[in-house]
């Protein structure tokens, strides 16, 4: 069980937790796209020239991205960089972290329909339409332990 306030987070609290949270999406790719520039330049200096990546890959690239980095993050502690710096955890109805698969659910539901979290500023409980669908809470959190409760009960 984790230890929290109980208290929904709202949405200007969830909206700069997200904007944080892209933007270190965007640094990841960032430091990828250097990544591919400097093998570029490492095997074959003579012929290097910088890689333009359509659209199509950019968007992928986010979109993949963005969901790895929310499952993980969700799965493993309930926070992602932006709720660690405001102050905000996800968990399940039963105080619990989510587990894998709804973690995975949540990431794809919250990239792919972002607007969902408009909700939140109309629901009298704070959730957002991820929320109420999979029966999830964002809830303040400004504990920093290392002892949570891990989705089948042990402690990690």
């Amino acid at each position: 069980m984790i230890e929290t306030s109980s208290r929904p987070a709202g949405i200007v609290t969830r909206g700069l937790a997200g904007i944080i949270d892209v933007a270190v999406v965007l640094t990841v790719l960032g430091i990828g796209y250097v990544g591919v520039l400097f093998l570029r330049l490492l095997f074959s200096p003579q012929d290097f020239s910088f890689v333009q990546p359509g659209v199509v890959w950019s968007t992928t690239a986010f979109l993949a991205t963005a969901v790895a980095y929310l499952t993980v993050c969700w799965a493993t502690t309930g926070h992602t960089v932006g709720s660690v710096v405001m102050g905000v955890r996800v968990i399940t109805s039963s105080l619990r972290l989510v587990r894998w698969p709804l973690a995975l659910l949540r990431a794809v539901l919250c990239v792919l329909f972002a607007f969902g979290l408009l909700w939140s500023a109309v629901d009298r409980r704070r959730r957002s339409l991820h929320d109420i669908v999979l029966r999830t809470e964002v809830v303040y959190d400004w504990s920093v332990d290392t002892d949570v409760a891990a989705p089948g009960g042990a402690h990690s």
